[in-house]
């Protein structure tokens, strides 16, 4: 728990909900024309969705990045149509927010009304201020010329993608009914929310208008794409989610610096890059998976912070959230959630707050032992879901430490008697942590630097490299490549552990 990994994706359809067609001005081009939402609508959706985000992903612990994601991003945010004298007091009195999420998806995205947010998996591949400063205007881009609104007046109900999307999910058993996530439908839709490539080109475009007018070498944008084409390639074409709608990276890596240059022609001078202040403020970022919130390893989940273990099925997914652990069958027909249960003071309780709600029939109940050492309680019952599909559960409380810990685990009817062993293979697993070596277990961090000597950039890598990281990776968010050669004093980012 504490990390979501978003590379599962199940198809879900929700509907999106349009108020109604609001004329209204565009700030970027001046024109009024039809939008989804009013300008103070946006607002207050991106007022409410905030909490669903940060609840969800977390805010990355570090204080002084913080800080400087917020200084950046008013820098670009006072460049931006949104600030300038002639565009409406509406639009020029928004405040903004801007945050760092806890994830290592390299992913920077923009609710409306002014919500802006960077992973620190973006922050690790990019490697000047200059970079950050574009990418930071494409987000406020996409809030200034509201393209949400825009792409909400067009589509009233469609298909969207959602990470670990509910596979037999409903409000009866814990779960939010359109994802696991536990996203509301609106933040759903606003999160993964795919724009047209057209938006995407204008939100390139003003991110290089808003770097250049802040004085930044706006050319520089164009090494993010050439780093997530060089994933694309790697990984057999499959580009981080956040881009998979979007104009081709390699399209993107030429187009910017020709953005940059019209600037440039303009009379912008864009000097600035700040390598070196952008290399000091990420030097200790985490970099990757967070082992410290849970890892699986050799067919065990293990959670160092918390100091438990449990048993994954073999060929089961792992899905590790924030606020909950979710583990996939192979053939997604069966799941089973773990979360902490903070409303219940015993897991006999813990597990009543189930069997008791309309719709749950229960079938046995009794206290059990976790690993023969841990007081628990389970019950099976029955349910339907709302399309009338029987579905069998086993659910299973545990007290342990300070907290009392839940699992729900459930299939469709005529497979539970497949699944039942497989349920209780994880629940009746549970059990203290007492490896110290992984007790101990750290995340792996950048430690930025200048290369003391000159060499090829493999020269400089650790031997053996930090978990299930591999040379390419490396050479990926150092924007080099391996056989590269490096002058001493450039700077470099070294995942160590």
């Amino acid at each position: 728990m504490r990390q979501l990994k978003t590379y599962f994706f199940l198809p879900f359809f929700i509907t999106f909900l349009v108020a109604g067609c609001s004329i209204q001005k565009n700030p970027v081009t001046g024109t009024t024309r039809a939008f989804g939402y009013s300008w103070s609508q946006e607002i207050q959706i991106g007022r409410d969705a905030d909490p669903e985000i940060v609840a969800q992903f977390g805010l990355y612990d570090d204080d002084e990045l913080a800080d400087y994601v917020v200084e950046i991003g008013e820098r670009i945010l006072a460049e931006s149509h949104l600030r300038r004298p002639d565009t409406d007091r509406q639009f020029r009195e928004t405040e903004f927010t801007f945050r760092m999420l806890d994830s290592p998806v390299i992913n920077a995205f923009a609710l409306p009304g002014g919500y802006i947010y960077f992973t620190r998996g973006m922050m690790a591949h990019l490697s000047n201020e200059a970079q950050f400063a574009v990418v930071m205007g494409h987000e406020i881009g996409h809030v200034a010329a509201r393209h949400a609104s825009q792409r909400a007046l067009r589509q009233t109900i469609g298909q969207i993608a959602v990470v670990g999307g509910a596979v037999l999910g409903q409000e009866i058993l814990g779960l939010p009914g359109q994802t696991l996530l536990e996203l509301s439908s609106t933040a759903a839709q606003l999160l993964f929310l795919s724009y047209s490539r057209d938006n995407e080109r204008e939100s390139d475009a003003l991110g290089v208008e808003y770097a250049a007018m802040s004085g930044y070498d706006s050319a520089e944008g164009a090494a993010l794409f050439t780093s997530l084409k060089r994933i694309s390639e790697k990984y057999g074409q499959t580009i981080p989610n956040f881009v998979s709608t979007h104009p081709d990276p390699g399209e993107r890596e030429i187009r910017i610096p020709r953005l940059a240059d019209e600037w440039r022609e303009r009379s912008y001078e864009q000097t600035e890059r700040n390598e070196e202040r952008y290399m000091q403020i990420i030097n200790g970022l985490i970099f990757g998976d967070n082992p410290r919130h849970g890892f699986e390893e050799n067919g065990v989940f293990y959670h160092p912070d918390l100091e438990f273990r449990y048993n994954i099925p073999s060929g089961w997914e792992m899905i590790n959230q924030p606020s909950q652990v979710v583990l996939l069958s192979q053939q997604e027909d069966a799941v089973s959630i773990f979360r902490i249960d903070g409303e219940s003071s015993t897991p006999q309780q813990s597990v009543r707050a189930i069997t008791s709600q309309d719709g749950i029939q229960l079938l046995e109940e009794g206290e059990t032992l976790s690993s023969g050492e841990w007081n628990a309680y389970e019950a099976t019952a029955h349910a339907s879901l709302q399309d009338g599909t029987p579905i069998g559960l086993y659910i299973y409380a545990v007290s342990y430490g300070d907290y009392i810990y839940r699992f729900i685990n459930y299939t469709v009817r005529d497979r539970y008697d497949t699944y039942e062993d497989n349920f209780r293979y994880v629940t009746e697993s549970f059990d203290r942590l007492t490896d110290p070596s992984i007790l101990a277990i750290e995340p792996v961090r950048i430690q930025t630097f200048r290369a003391n000597r000159s060499g090829t950039f493999e020269s400089f890598l650790p031997d053996p490299i930090p978990m299930d990281m591999d040379a390419l990776d490396i050479a990926i968010i150092n924007q080099v490549e391996l056989e590269d050669q490096i002058q001493q004093g450039q700077w470099l980012k070294i995942p160590v552990q």
